[in-house]
C-alpha cells in the first residue's frame, strides 16, 4: 500500500485498491488537523439538490459532508419511492400520524411543494364535496378540521426529515449543523460554529426564501406573512388577502378559497402567470374569478392597518396601460391573513462571498439579484466552487436541483467531463384549481426563435367529462406549439382536471423530438381528457 500526502491540502490517495471503502474513509477522516477537517466534497445546504449531490458523490467514493443550519430537506422535501419505503421500514404507521402528542411540540420547517401538495389535496376534496349531490350522494356533510390536517401534515414532514438524516448516516456522510461562511484562508475553507472545514470541491446549494416588503415601502407590510408563514397557521383564516401574480400566489389563493376562506388576490397587472403561455395566463385568471376569488387587477397595496377586527388593507388601483386612467383607493377590511407572494430571493447573504481573501475576491460572481452566476456545468467563477438549485436563479424546481447535483457529482468524481443538465423542455406543474401542466416554449418564445411563419399552434377547449353532470364547471384548455415543415412539437400547455398527472409522459415525447404526426399516429385513450392531445386538428 502506498499513501501520497499532499502537504498543501493534506489529501491522501491510495495507490492500491486493497483497502475497503469503509477503512479508506476512516483513515481519511483521521487525517483531520487540529485546525481544519478536510473532505473531498463539502455541500452547503441540506435541501434536495445538496442532498442528492452529496449522496451521489458518496456512492462514487468521495468523502462528503453536508452543512445545514436548519432541518434537512430544504424548502421542498421531495418524496421518492425510496423515501416512502424507508418510512415504512422505519416503523412509521398510521398511529404515528394520528397521535397528537407526537406533534404538539413540532414546528414545521419544510415549507415547499410537499406540504403545499398536502394542502392542495385537501382543497381538491373540498371542491369535490360540491359535486357529491350531482353524483347521487344525497345530504352529504363534512366538517373540516384545519388543525387535524396540519398535525398530520407536520408529522409526515417530520418523518421525512428523519429519513433524510438516516440516508446520510447510511452513506457515511457527515452532517454539520450550523451556518457556513467562507474564510480568507488560501485554500477553500468553510467555517461553521468556529470550526473550519476544507475541500477541493465545495457546492453551494442554499436555496432561497420568500421576498418580503418593508414597512418603509408599504406601511404596515410586516403585519402580513409569506408562504412560509402559511404553513404555521393553526386555523383557516376567515378573510384572506394574497398579494402576487405568480404560481405561489395562485396556489395559495386557490387552497385558501377552496377550504372556506373568503379570498382576495391582488395583482399589479391584468392577469396572473404572465411568464406562462398567454392561453394559460388568460384561462387561469378566468378560473380564479369563476371559483369565487375576488381578483383586484392593476392594483397594489398602499398600506396596512391593524384594527380590533383584523387588518385593514388599503389598495391603489390604476390601469398602467391607460394614461388617462384615474387612481382609485379602496380597502379590504377585517382581514385575518395577509400573505405576500411576490417572489423569492437567493440565500447568499452570510456566506461571506464578498469578504474572501484577495485570492478569490470578486471571483464568485453574483447577479444583480444576488443569485450565484454559474455556467452550464454549475461552475461558479471561482474554481472549486459550484452552485445548484434556487440559489442560481434558473429553473427553480426541486427535480432540476436534484438532477444538477447528481450530474455534478458524476463529473467531479466519476470523470464524466460532459455530465450536465439539459435545461430545455423542463416540465412543470402549477397546483391551481384546476391544475396547470406546461413544457417547452410558449407561442411567443417560439415565434421569437423561428419566426411567425414557421410556428403553428393547435388549441382546444372543452368541458371535461367529469363535469358532464355537475352543476360546478371548470374548463380544460390545451395548446400544442409546433415549428417547421415537420411540425416538431416544441411546447405543450394545458389547464384542467388531471393535467398535472398527464404531463410527464408527453414531456418525454417532446424531449425526444416528437412531431405533430407522431401525436396523430398515437391511438387515443377514450374517454379521457388526454386523448384531445392526440386528436387535435
Amino acid at each position: 500500500m502506498g499513501v501520497l500526502v499532499q502537504s498543501s491540502r493534506m489529501q491522501a490517495h491510495f495507490l492500491t485498491s486493497r483497502l475497503s471503502i469503509s477503512t479508506y474513509r476512516a483513515l481519511r477522516r483521521s487525517m483531520a488537523t487540529d485546525s481544519v477537517t478536510r473532505f473531498d466534497f463539502l455541500v452547503i445546504g441540506g435541501g434536495s439538490g445538496g442532498l442528492a449531490s452529496a449522496r451521489r458523490a458518496s456512492e462514487l467514493g468521495a468523502i462528503s459532508a453536508v452543512i445545514e443550519s436548519h432541518k434537512l430537506g430544504g424548502t421542498c422535501v421531495r418524496v421518492t419511492l425510496e423515501t416512502v419505503l424507508a418510512i415504512f421500514s422505519a416503523g412509521c404507521s398510521n398511529s404515528d400520524y394520528n397521535n397528537q402528542k407526537n406533534v404538539s411540540y413540532m414546528k414545521l420547517v419544510n415549507v415547499g411543494c410537499v406540504p403545499k401538495k398536502v394542502m392542495w389535496n385537501a382543497s381538491t376534496h373540498a371542491e369535490y364535496l360540491h359535486d357529491h349531490a350531482d353524483y347521487g350522494f344525497e345530504e352529504t356533510q363534512a366538517n373540516f378540521s384545519w388543525q387535524l390536517l396540519k398535525n398530520k401534515r407536520d408529522a409526515y414532514i417530520s418523518h421525512l426529515n428523519k429519513i433524510y438524516q438516516n440516508n446520510l448516516d447510511k452513506a457515511k456522510i457527515q452532517t454539520i449543523q450550523g451556518h457556513a461562511r467562507f474564510t480568507d484562508d488560501p485554500d477553500l475553507t468553510i467555517e461553521v460554529n468556529g470550526k473550519k472545514y476544507s475541500a477541493p470541491h465545495i457546492l453551494i446549494a442554499t436555496g432561497g426564501h420568500p421576498s418580503t416588503v418593508s414597512d418603509k415601502d408599504v406601511p404596515g407590510a410586516s403585519l402580513g406573512i409569506t408562504s412560509d408563514g402559511f404553513f404555521e397557521l393553526d386555523s383557516c383564516p376567515k378573510r384572506s388577502v394574497i398579494v402576487g401574480a405568480g404560481y405561489i400566489a395562485v396556489e395559495m389563493a386557490g387552497i385558501l378559497s377552496s377550504l372556506g376562506s373568503k379570498t382576495s388576490l391582488i395583482i399589479r397587472q391584468g392577469g396572473v402567470l404572465r411568464n406562462f403561455d398567454a392561453l394559460i395566463s388568460s384561462n387561469c385568471t378566468k378560473e380564479l374569478q369563476n371559483s369565487g376569488i375576488d381578483l383586484w387587477k392593476n392594483s397594489q397595496v398602499k398600506s396596512v392597518q391593524k384594527t380590533e377586527k383584523g387588518l385593514n388593507v388599503i389598495l391603489v388601483t390604476k390601469d398602467l396601460e391607460d394614461k388617462y386612467a384615474e387612481e382609485k383607493t379602496n380597502s379590504i377590511q377585517e382581514v385575518d391573513c395577509l400573505l405576500w407572494a411576490i417572489g423569492r430571493e437567493p440565500n447568499t447573504a452570510g456566506l461571506n462571498l464578498s469578504q474572501m481573501s484577495y485570492l478569490i475576491l470578486e471571483d464568485v460572481e453574483l447577479d444583480s439579484k444576488g443569485h450565484i452566476v454559474v455556467d452550464e456545468f454549475q461552475n461558479t467563477t471561482r474554481q472549486g466552487i459550484y452552485a445548484v438549485g434556487d440559489v442560481c436563479g434558473k429553473a427553480l424546481l426541486t427535480p432540476v436541483a436534484i438532477a444538477a447535483g447528481r450530474k455534478l457529482a458524476h463529473r467531479l468524481f466519476e470523470g464524466k467531463a460532459e455530465s450536465k443538465v439539459d435545461y430545455s423542455n423542463i416540465p412543470t406543474v402549477v397546483f391551481s384549481h384546476p391544475p396547470i401542466g406546461t413544457v417547452g416554449l410558449t407561442e411567443d418564445e417560439a415565434v421569437r426563435s423561428w419566426g411567425k411563419t414557421a410556428v403553428r399552434t393547435y388549441i382546444t377547449s372543452f368541458t371535461p367529462m367529469y363535469h358532464a353532470i355537475t352543476t360546478r364547471k371548470t374548463k380544460c384548455i390545451m395548446k400544442l406549439v409546433c415549428v417547421g415543415k415537420e411540425e416538431r412539437v416544441v411546447g405543450l400547455h394545458m389547464q384542467g382536471i388531471g393535467c398535472d398527472e398527464m404531463l410527464q409522459g408527453f414531456a418525454v415525447a417532446i424531449k425526444m423530438g416528437a412531431t405533430k404526426t407522431d401525436f396523430d399516429n398515437t391511438i387515443a385513450i377514450h374517454p379521457t381528457s388526454s386523448e384531445e392531445l392526440v386528436t387535435m386538428r
